[in-house]
């Protein structure tokens, strides 16, 4: 695992071997980035990271200058690596919380430019998380939720489902949040 691009370009990931994740691959990472460089300004903008594990897109968005990064994930073992790789690479804006994700969505506040959602592939609740997300106006206008899974899964049968990019087994889908729909916090 290594950053790609920002200012850790190149930095190598090396967490401990023990961890209970399945990191997205340096190649899908790569071709995420470069559709994401062509549809919105990574600079600045707040991120929320899902089932972050070891961190891996979580410190990606921080090293292209993320005004604010939150990563959750239930591993104490995957925040305690993310907080320590974070605070050894100057990265304060990133913040974890060690929570299962869907009760951390159920108290969630805060509205995102760009969520990112990378759960176990078996998990059943995987079509869940675009409905808690739009339901509970996460994102901002215009926001971005991107879920990776399994390429057999198709997630498509949401009303803000836009496309799914397929690599390998797994997929990246993509749902936007309209520029005209309510933000968090917004009144009709």
């Amino acid at each position: 695992m290594r950053i790609i691009g920002g200012r850790l370009k190149g930095l190598r990931l090396n967490p401990p071997k023990n961890l209970p994740v399945r990191p997205t691959t340096d190649l899908a990472k790569e071709a995420l980035f470069n559709i994401l460089q062509n549809q919105i300004e990574l600079e600045g903008i707040k991120v929320l990271d899902l089932f972050s594990g070891t961190g891996n897109l979580a410190l990606e968005f921080a090293s292209r200058y993320a005004q604010s990064v939150v990563a959750v994930d239930r591993s104490i073992h995957c925040v305690n690596y993310l907080k320590d790789t974070a605070r050894q690479h100057g990265l304060e804006q990133i913040k974890t919380f060690k929570a299962d994700v869907f009760k951390y969505l159920d108290i969630e506040t805060e509205g995102y430019n760009l969520i990112f959602a990378d759960p176990p592939y078996d998990l059943s609740r995987i079509p869940e998380i675009p409905k808690i997300v739009f339901e509970r106006n996460l994102l901002l206008p215009g926001g971005l939720l991107i879920v990776e899974h399994q390429s057999m899964q198709n997630l498509g049968n949401h009303p803000n489902f836009a496309e799914q990019r397929r690599y390998g087994h797994s997929s990246f889908s993509f749902f936007w949040m309209k520029e005209d729909e309510q933000a968090p916090g917004e009144e009709l």
